[in-house]
């Protein structure tokens, strides 16, 4: 009995000072973990704030680029037809898209549908005032007729997608 209460008196206090170091040291195991996870991802909003913050910029000059007044003062020539000057209106607003296409990766889906409704809303707009003229009719026609019916609206489209995304950046930053 004397040899069982000798081992006891070495094993307990030896069993204790192993959990108290075990718990210990698993306590600073895991703060130090959650420590270098929180410094990762610090570091990795210092490193894509920027890049999203340039997808924004990007996509705020693609809204302004296809904007029906900004449009017609790049495409638009004297000697086109109403469907010359749509078809050019339309490319310009698809290829401007296509190289924007890929900032979407940065910006919340909820910013992106709004950007892709403002490219609908506005090639909606070219062709609605499109329909209402002859094809060979002077471009001048159309180009009046559009920017005629941005002045009738309170906000055109591109401006209202605009002012979204500048609304997601300003919660943001």
């Amino acid at each position: 009995m004397e040899l069982i209460a000798d081992i006891l008196k070495i094993t307990l206090p030896a069993l204790l000072v192993f959990l108290t170091a075990w718990i210990m040291l698993r306590n600073m195991m895991r703060n130090d973990s959650e420590k270098r996870r929180q410094e990762v991802i610090l570091q990795g909003n210092r490193t894509v704030t920027p890049i999203k913050l340039q997808a924004y910029e990007r996509i705020v000059l693609f809204l302004e680029r296809i904007s029906p007044e900004s449009l017609l003062m790049r495409v638009s020539s004297p000697d086109m037809t109403v469907s010359q000057l749509q078809s050019a209106l339309l490319a310009s607003i698809r290829s401007e898209f296509e190289h924007n296409l890929s900032q979407q990766i940065y910006m919340s889906p909820q910013a992106w549908e709004v950007v892709r409704n403002a490219r609908s809303n506005i090639i909606k707009i070219i062709n609605s005032e499109a329909e209402r003229i002859k094809g060979d009719a002077p471009g001048i026609e159309l180009s009046k007729l559009l920017l005629g019916r941005i002045m009738e609206m309170e906000h055109d489209p591109a401006r209202a997608a605009i002012d979204f995304i500048k609304g997601e950046v300003g919660r943001m930053i």
